[in-house]
């Protein structure tokens, strides 16, 4: 698995999952586990892949990883 996820868009991605979480605690009813969609941003920004971009031949990784 070729790094993808550079650190600038590794912590945008971060924020984003916390922001998404924080989601959980602040909607009412079934709307809150719309939140849960804060883990993909963080799976991705944690392991720096994202399957999608790899799909596009998307990469912010300024360091080439070898495999």
């Amino acid at each position: 698995m070729k790094k993808n996820v550079g650190s600038i868009d590794k912590i945008i991605r971060l924020i984003l999952a916390v922001v998404l979480f924080s989601l959980f605690f602040i909607l009412d009813g079934n709307a809150r586990y719309w939140a849960l969609v804060g883990f993909v941003p963080l799976i991705t920004g944690v392991f720096n892949f994202c399957p999608i971009w790899s799909i596009f031949g998307i990469n912010t990784c300024s360091v080439k990883s070898e495999e």
